[in-house]
């Protein structure tokens, strides 16, 4: 169980997510489940050494989903293949619109865990 925990924590120095290092751990290892072998969960064995990121890995990906489908949007709004372009874009701005909402939901504190607050959607992410 030493041995996992330590490859966990190397696996984290070197940037990559709690979901990453386990999908690692099973293709590489043969440890299917960390929290049989360990008792906890890779993200609580991270928290414990002070490796754990600041906000939560569902929550980071949405936001740069966000940022992709603004940045996206303001590319492509020069209007050069006319209504095409226009509905594509209705559309997927209808996708930005979900995303934010998914957003803002996540960012509510539920019950006793402490959650960040709303981060804006801005294009220096």
């Amino acid at each position: 169980a030493d041995e996992v925990k330590e490859t966990i924590y190397k696996l984290s120095k070197k940037g990559l997510t709690p979901s990453q290092i386990g999908v690692i751990l099973r293709d590489s290892h043969g440890v299917n489940q960390i929290k049989h072998l360990t008792g906890t969960k890779i993200l609580r064995i991270l928290r414990a050494k002070g490796l754990a990121s600041k906000i939560p890995e569902d929550l980071y990906h949405l936001i740069k989903k966000a940022v992709a489908i603004r940045k996206h949007l303001e590319k492509k709004q020069t209007g050069q293949r006319l209504q095409i372009q226009i509905d594509s874009d209705r559309e997927q701005s209808s996708q930005t619109g979900q995303i934010t909402t998914k957003l803002n939901q996540s960012s509510l504190p539920t019950g006793n865990t402490r959650v960040p607050p709303p981060l804006p959607l801005s294009h220096n992410l």
